[in-house]
Parts: structure tokens; sequence; C-alpha cells
């Protein structure tokens, strides 16, 4: 028999993970600022007083929608990496491909409220954003190396702040609103400036 404390535990965990998945829909669908925390009460069927039990403000649970977003992705990009260790033709379309459904996901009246209403929080996406980039594209960017694909007269250390640098200057909330484009669109262009420049070409020598 479970101790009760597990037991209670485990419900709360599985609660706050529903309004966690509830906020995440609305939030990078239509942004955060349309949506009260009445809102998602009433949606989940639950009390003012529990919701606000898990997440203090509507900043906390912002913080907790990212949260959830950067383990799904983590999840996703360790799972890829893992799968192709040594294969790298394999393993970048793969690892490009799953980092762009996962900023499909993100809509432009999110970046709008991030930036009016959360510049703060965002502070918090660059700082995972470049970890999982330094982790996983700076892994596969050497194995590109190792097996001739990517060009070794430039280190991959400098590669990945060149992606980094790109990626912070143009995937921010004003950035963003000043093109007129989605995360997905920016990292596609990124990506493809970037990997253009670093990718051997068939006959070509460096």
């Amino acid at each position: 028999m479970k101790p009760a404390g597990t037991s209670r535990r485990r419900k709360a965990d599985a609660s706050r993970q529903l309004i966690v998945e509830a906020a995440r829909a609305h939030f990078f669908s239509h942004g955060f600022r349309s949506v009260t925390m009445d809102d998602l009460a009433d949606e989940l069927g639950i009390s003012k007083k529990t919701l606000y039990a898990h997440f203090p403000s509507k900043i906390a649970l912002l913080e907790a929608v990212l949260a959830d977003k950067f383990a799904g992705v983590e999840a996703k990009l360790k799972e890829i990496t893992r799968a192709y260790p040594h294969d790298f033709s394999t393993a970048l379309p793969e690892l490009l491909s799953s980092t762009q459904r996962e900023l499909d996901e993100i809509k432009p009246p999110f970046i709008r409220d991030m930036r009016q209403k959360a510049p703060h929080v965002f502070k918090m996406v660059e700082r995972r954003r470049a970890e999982l980039i330094e982790r996983h594209f700076g892994k596969l960017f050497v194995e590109g190396q190792r097996t001739g694909m990517v060009r070794k007269d430039i280190p991959a250390r400098l590669m990945i702040e060149i992606l980094l640098t790109m990626i912070q200057g143009i995937m921010n909330p004003p950035k963003m609103e000043e093109l007129g484009m989605t995360p997905k669109d920016g990292f596609t262009g990124i990506i493809k400036i970037v990997l253009e420049g670093a990718l051997i070409r068939k006959g070509q020598k460096l």
C-alpha cells in the first residue's frame, strides 16, 4: 500500500500538469494576455483557489509552461542524439525537423505578449535555448567534422557561437515582431545561412 503522502503528491502533480497543458495550448496560440486565470479555472472545472495554490500568478504559470516546453524539446533532441550518435547525415535533418515542429507551436500573439508583458521571462528562454543548441548541435558539428561533412578550417565551437549570436539577435520578441516572422521562420532562415557556410558540398575541397 502506498503512503497517503505519496498518493497526494502524485494527484497534485497530475493536477498541476493538466493546468500547464491547458495554459500551454492557449498561451502559445493566442498569447497569454487574453487568457485569464478565471478562464483557465472554468475550462478545467477547478476553483480559482486550487489554481492559485499551484500557480500564485499568471507569470508563474507562464514560467511553468515554458519549462514544460523546454523539457519536451530536450527529451526529443536527446532521443535523436542517442539514436544517431555517429550518423551526421541522418541526425542533422532529424534535429532540424524536430526543432521546427516544436517552434511551429509558437504563434505571433505569444511573441507579442512576451515583448510587452514578460521581457524578463524571455531571459530564461534565451539561456535554456543556448544550452540546448550548444549541447546538441555542438556535438553534431563536431561529429560532422569527424566524418568530413562539415568544414574543418573553422572550429566547431566558433560555428556554434555564430549560430547562437544569430539566433539571439533575430529570435527575440522585438525583432520577431519587427520582421513579422514566426520563430519557425527565423530559425529556418538562420540555419540555412549557417549550414550553407558550414557544410562541405560534394566535390568541394578545403
